[in-house]
């Protein structure tokens, strides 16, 4: 396994993120987010797919004045 077909679990993508745990399980409620991988009953992400959806949500800077 490469670093990018690394698996995330919840937690590890809060903590890759930065952001709540309870945020990532918001998006998964929603179908929003990164594309998610079911392992049996546990959720999981793959490194390669977050990067991607982290791209997908790159906003260009906007000039200032």
């Amino acid at each position: 396994m490469t670093a990018v077909d690394r698996l995330f679990t919840p937690q590890e993508l809060a903590d890759y993120l930065g952001i709540p745990l309870s945020t990532v399980y918001t998006w998964a409620a929603r179908g929003m987010g990164p594309d998610r991988i079911r392992v049996g009953r546990h959720t999981r992400y793959r490194m390669s797919a977050v990067d991607a959806w982290l791209n997908s949500n790159v906003k260009p800077a906007q000039a200032t004045a």
